[in-house]
C-alpha cells in the first residue's frame, strides 16, 4: 500500500472560525464540538460491509449505544491487515470531531483500491475500523465484509463521518 504523508497543524480560532464559514453546510456542521464529551469506545457498535454491487468499496457505520451524545473523529481510521497506515480522508483535512446523537448512527465509505487489476495492489484478511485514532475498532475478515478471500488495497481513502448511507456514498462519489 502507497502512502501519502499527511500533516495536521492545528490552526488558531479565527482560520477555523474562516473555514467553517467557508466549508459546505455538511462539513460545517461536523466541525469541533466544544464541551462535548468522547465517545467510549464500549458505547460504540462498529460495522462494516462491501458496498453492495462494489467490492472496493466498503460501508462502515458507528452507532452510539450511549444515552448521551458524544463525539468521535471526524473521519474514521481504517487500517488494513499488517500494512504500515491508514485510509486518508476525502476531502481532506480529517482534523475535529464529529457529534453522535444518543441511539444515531454514522456512515462513511472506503475505497480501497481505484482498479482492482492494478498490479501494485496487495492483499490483506482483515481491515480494521475505529470511530477515533484513541480506539482499539474493531477488524472485520475479507469474508465478513463480502470482498471474497482477500481485499485489494492500494492508496486507499475514506470520507467523513456522514449522517446517511447514500451521503457516504456520494462522499466517496457512488452515483445510486
Amino acid at each position: 500500500m502507497r502512502i501519502r504523508a499527511a500533516i495536521a497543524v492545528p490552526a488558531a480560532s479565527a482560520a477555523a472560525a474562516g473555514l467553517l464559514l467557508t466549508a459546505p453546510q455538511s462539513q460545517a456542521a461536523t466541525a469541533h464540538h466544544a464541551g462535548s464529551v468522547r465517545c467510549a469506545g464500549t458505547s460504540l457498535t462498529v460495522r462494516a460491509k462491501a458496498v453492495p454491487g462494489d467490492p472496493t468499496v466498503l460501508r462502515a457505520g458507528v452507532t452510539n449505544r450511549g444515552a448521551r451524545a458524544c463525539v468521535v473523529d471526524r473521519v474514521p481510521t481504517v487500517t488494513f491487515g499488517d500494512l504500515d497506515g491508514a485510509a486518508l480522508p476525502t476531502p481532506e483535512g480529517g482534523a475535529g470531531t464529529y457529534r453522535l446523537a444518543a441511539g444515531r448512527t454514522a456512515y462513511a465509505d472506503v475505497r480501497t483500491i481505484g482498479d482492482p487489476a492494478d498490479p501494485e495492489a496487495r492483499r490483506v484478511d482483515t481491515v480494521t475500523v475505529a470511530a477515533s485514532a484513541a480506539q482499539w475498532g474493531r477488524s472485520f475478515s475479507a469474508a465478513q465484509l463480502g470482498t471474497g478471500k482477500r481485499v485489494l488495497v492500494w492508496e486507499p481513502v475514506t470520507t467523513w463521518w456522514q449522517p446517511t448511507r447514500a451521503a457516504a456514498d456520494r462522499a466517496i462519489g457512488l452515483s445510486r
